[in-house]
């Protein structure tokens, strides 16, 4: 990423560059990505390509002023951090599930991000309802935020009975599991991945039918007063602070759009729907 890319990203999360590569600024970066960029899955269901490479997730998030999945969230804003000077890790994550059960390899792409001042962070702007605030990597006891009480913990046994193990560095050890509000959220490597590592997953999450990303229409992000505003499908569903929620649906398609439009900064021609299984998904490389 260049300069005058990174700038128009800045512009774009509200942001000014900051003078050295240190904690504050990451939290506020990681705060305004969530308040500004949102988490959404439209590509699969417009037909878009779903491309990982660099030059492609910012022609999406800066230029065309979209949001999109974990995959291109986080390597968007990866690639910001990286520009701005901060070291950073790319890592595979799987998601927990029901009954415990893991979800696909490279299910789930995180940041690890250290920085100038000597610390060491989990960044993700990309898992939907998580963390306002980089969690510390190093920490493993409870992290109070605006979005809950997170923990990240050395890894239990998987489905399987399987212990997590270790392919990280042996200063890092084993796997690990990021938990919210005593619930596990995913299993996270500990060994730094390149973004094409994460073509599979994409594409699997873009084109499988068991895949909930297929299954459903998704556009969220934190708003302003440290709550939640979704729409999913044409439910508008909005998250005070404090986990009360109000929703309603949507009549016209003009409202969708206007939706779209002034709460997510999103321009589009026409009102997306959930395409079917023999449509298939979007392509991913």
């Amino acid at each position: 990423m260049n300069s005058a890319q990174a700038d128009a990203y800045l512009r774009r999360l509200g942001a000014t560059r900051p003078q050295r590569p240190t904690t504050e600024p990451l939290r506020d970066l990681h705060l305004r990505h969530l308040l500004t960029v949102p988490f959404e899955n439209l590509s699969i269901h417009l037909g878009e390509e779903i491309v990982l490479e660099e030059k492609r997730l910012l022609d999406k998030v800066v230029e065309g002023r979209r949001g999109g999945f974990c995959y291109e969230l986080n390597g968007a804003f990866g690639a910001l951090l990286t520009s701005l000077g901060y070291e950073v890790r790319l890592l595979a994550a799987r998601v927990h599930g029901d009954g415990g059960r893991l979800g696909i390899p490279y299910d789930h792409l995180a940041l690890r991000v250290r920085t100038a001042d000597g610390g060491d962070w989990l960044a993700d702007v990309g898992f939907g309802a998580h963390s306002h605030w980089p969690l510390a990597f190093a920490e493993r006891g409870e992290q109070p935020d605006p979005g809950g009480v997170f923990r990240v913990a050395q890894a239990g046994p998987d489905d399987a009975g399987v212990v997590g193990g270790g392919e990280g560095d042996p200063a890092d050890g084993a796997d690990l599991d990021v938990e919210r509000d005593g619930r596990p959220q995913y299993r996270l490597e500990t060994r730094p991945r390149a973004l094409g590592d994460f073509a599979a997953g994409a594409w699997w999450h873009s084109t499988s039918p068991r895949s909930h990303f297929t299954r459903s229409l998704v556009c969220s992000r934190v708003t302003e007063d440290g709550g939640r505003i979704t729409l999913a499908g044409r439910t508008l569903t909005t998250t005070a602070p404090g986990g009360r929620k109000e929703a309603r649906e949507l009549g016209t398609d003009e409202e969708v759009l206007t939706v779209y439009r002034d709460r997510f900064g999103i321009e589009l021609d026409g009102v997306p729907a959930v395409r079917s299984r023999d449509q298939a998904g979007a392509r991913t490389t």
